[in-house]
């Protein structure tokens, strides 16, 4: 009586057990998927949030733009999201693949740009960025982080 007692509980804890496991198992590409994703979506947020319509309207406001202006500015910023994202999601590309062809979604931008805005809407549109750039340095070196070590 003993022994199938001993057996039947040894049985019970040996099934339990591979059930157990197997559970985990299914549980763990789950959570590896999900762990892997959420660096992407982390990093991904602000740009998935980008409105190219708001886009188009701030820097209309700041650039005092027309109206028919402004309106030319939204497919052009759309257009820019949508290659750039998709040069983020393309994971074939080496590191400088990837910087060549985001320096040359600029500078199709910036030709597009060329074509909408006045020279001095342009100056001041670059002398924005480039204040941006500094702004966002200067935040990293306060906060000990220089812009060279990010």
């Amino acid at each position: 009586m003993k022994r199938i007692l001993f057996s039947s509980a040894l049985a019970l804890s040996l099934a339990a057990s591979t059930a157990f496991c197997q559970q985990q198992s299914a549980q763990q590409p789950a959570n590896d998927a999900t762990t892997q994703q959420q660096p992407a979506a982390k990093h991904g947020r602000h740009h998935k949030d980008f409105d190219p319509h708001k886009a188009a309207l701030r820097l209309g406001k700041r650039l005092n733009l027309t109206d028919d202006q402004t309106a030319k500015l939204e497919p052009i910023l759309a257009t820019q999201q949508q290659k750039i994202a998709s040069l983020r999601s393309d994971t074939t590309l080496t590191k400088d693949q990837r910087r060549e062809q985001f320096q040359a979604i600029r500078q199709d931008t910036k030709t597009q740009l060329s074509t909408v805005l006045t020279p001095d809407q342009l100056q001041q549109l670059q002398s924005m960025r480039h204040h941006g750039r500094r702004s966002h340095q200067q935040q990293q070196t306060d906060s000990g982080n220089s812009p060279s070590q990010s």
